[in-house]
């Protein structure tokens, strides 16, 4: 499994709280407490859907897909096949729920282990965010992720250093497992990859990473 059972069951305790964050009645991350702590999770949202174009008739899997947010804006957009992907069935029971009152019917939710799912021929963007803090063998899933790429995949690492750092370990570390990293690490994790090239952008707490496919 990609990650823990412990990991899988606090997100499923966790998935409405963790919904609430993208303040979706006023408009996404509209809270105050958002705009001041969680800047970085709305640039990697605005990022991402910018980074899928074009979008129209395209293909997408949303790896850690949680309350569906990425996924059903993307096929708002008129993506062609979008698949989200979690571990925590309370998180696919929101996103279903999203998808069927907005009557979309070109995406689905799956309860799935990535890493040991196959797909029958790869996507044309990979969504990998705010999944990585959780993934033990980052170096594996970076290598599955851009195995099932055809164009262009995007990841977010969550940084080490800093007083936010040190307050989520702290705050996550009775709850699940958390992994931080620095950037020099991360440029390691994608060094020796034949066939990509990766573009990185510092959101603050989060390093955001475009790997586009040669």
């Amino acid at each position: 499994m990609m990650v823990t059972e412990k990991t899988a069951q606090f997100f499923h305790g966790y998935a409405r709280d963790f919904d609430a964050i993208y303040g979706t009645k006023n408009g996404v991350f509209s809270s105050v407490i958002n705009r001041l702590f969680r800047q970085s999770m709305k640039e990697r949202y605005l990022l991402t859907l910018e980074g899928c174009t074009p979008i129209a008739g395209r293909t997408v899997l949303d790896i850690g897909s949680g309350p569906g947010h990425y996924s059903i804006e993307l096929a708002r957009r008129g993506a062609g096949r979008v698949l989200g992907i979690d571990f925590a069935d309370g998180m696919l029971e929101l996103a279903r729920a999203r998808a069927a009152r907005d009557h979309l019917d070109s995406v689905t939710f799956e309860r799935a282990d990535f890493l040991k799912t196959t797909y029958p021929e790869p996507f044309d963007y990979v969504i990998v965010m705010g999944f990585m803090d959780y993934v033990r063998d980052a170096r594996a899933m970076i290598e599955r992720a851009l195995g099932v790429t055809r164009s262009k995949a995007f990841f977010s690492f969550p940084l080490d250093g800093g007083i936010l750092a040190t307050q989520r370990r702290i705050r996550y570390k009775a709850r699940c497992d958390l992994f931080l990293y620095t950037e020099p690490q991360v440029h390691e994790l994608f060094a020796g990859i034949d066939g990509v090239r990766i573009d990185a952008r510092s959101l603050g707490r989060d390093l955001f990473v475009t790997a586009h496919k040669a």
